[in-house]
């Protein structure tokens, strides 16, 4: 009997990239109270050094050959993009609005269908450019010009959504011949390694507080990074990439319950735009554009 992979590939995708926006902005909140004391290398440090530590059983278990890789110029290009958004991201939640972070970071399924075009010659279907012009209008309502879209914060946020679209794009040509689990793995031990550097002139000797966010939000980013690989290994990256949307949604609820950051109303039209978005990548709409 085919498994239900087999049967709705897509429709597993979707869920698995809708469970890691979850983890995702959950993710969030442990950087923001984490802010508060803790600066941004320290922080970029510990996320990628957690998520290198959870790896240490599974390759006990592995064995060494599970770090065996043909594809180590791309696991460290992945990772080398993917660690100048995390710099951007961490930095944008430090200074925004949870949502409004979420936005500028997620902003990035608006690039992936071009970026997936022009590296990965994968087919840009009319309801994928309709979904990443409806999510632009969704992230430019929520950010809301007349209130510094143009600032350094916004710029920072726009370009880590940048690297974050190369990132993902790269994850799904990686996801062809690896495994999910060694293209987390490369990306933490080379993100702690290089984030390790700047992290070392600011080191000091942190409360149980303040490693107990860092690790956290350490380990809900890397069981988020597995369920996205899955998530890009299933379905291609311009169909399924506008449900990041889903993160800014929980970001919004997550606001409002411990910081009482309530939406405006452009806020919440941009949220219409961003639904309307990832309702075009659905299977049903995908399926129709296909035949």
């Amino acid at each position: 009997m085919p498994t239900i992979s087999q049967r709705h590939p897509v429709v597993l995708a979707i869920a698995c990239l809708t469970f890691a926006a979850l983890l995702f902005s959950l993710m969030g909140i442990c950087i923001r109270y984490a802010s508060h004391t803790v600066d941004n290398y320290t922080i970029v440090f510990f996320r990628n050094l957690a998520g290198l530590i959870l790896f240490l059983p599974f390759i006990a278990k592995q064995g060494i050959g599970f770090v065996k890789t043909e594809k180590l110029w791309m696991h460290t290009w992945r990772s080398l993009i993917g660690l100048a958004a995390m710099y951007g991201f961490f930095y944008a939640i430090a200074h925004l609005k949870l949502s409004n972070a979420m936005v500028f970071t997620y902003s990035s399924p608006i690039f992936i269908p071009l970026i997936a075009w022009l590296f990965l010659k994968e087919k840009v279907t009319m309801a994928m450019l309709c979904a990443a012009g409806l999510g632009f209008i969704g992230v430019f309502c929520v950010a809301k010009p007349d209130q510094g879209l143009l600032n350094w914060i916004s710029i920072v946020g726009i370009a880590s959504s940048l690297f974050a679209a190369m990132a993902f794009v790269t994850v799904r040509a990686l996801t062809q011949t690896e495994p999910p689990e060694r293209i987390v793995f490369y990306f933490c031990f080379i993100g702690a390694l290089l984030s390790g550097i700047p992290m070392f002139w600011v080191w000091r000797p942190y409360q149980l507080e303040e490693l107990f966010f860092l690790i956290t939000a350490g380990i809900l980013a890397n069981v988020s990074q597995l369920f996205m690989s899955h998530a890009y290994r299933l379905a291609p990256a311009g169909q399924i990439a506008p449900i990041n949307y889903v993160a800014i949604i929980f970001a919004g609820i997550w606001g409002f319950l411990l910081w009482n950051e309530l939406p405006d109303l452009y806020s919440l039209i941009g949220f219409c735009f961003i639904l309307i978005a990832i309702f075009l990548c659905s299977p049903l709409i995908q399926k129709r554009q296909s035949s």
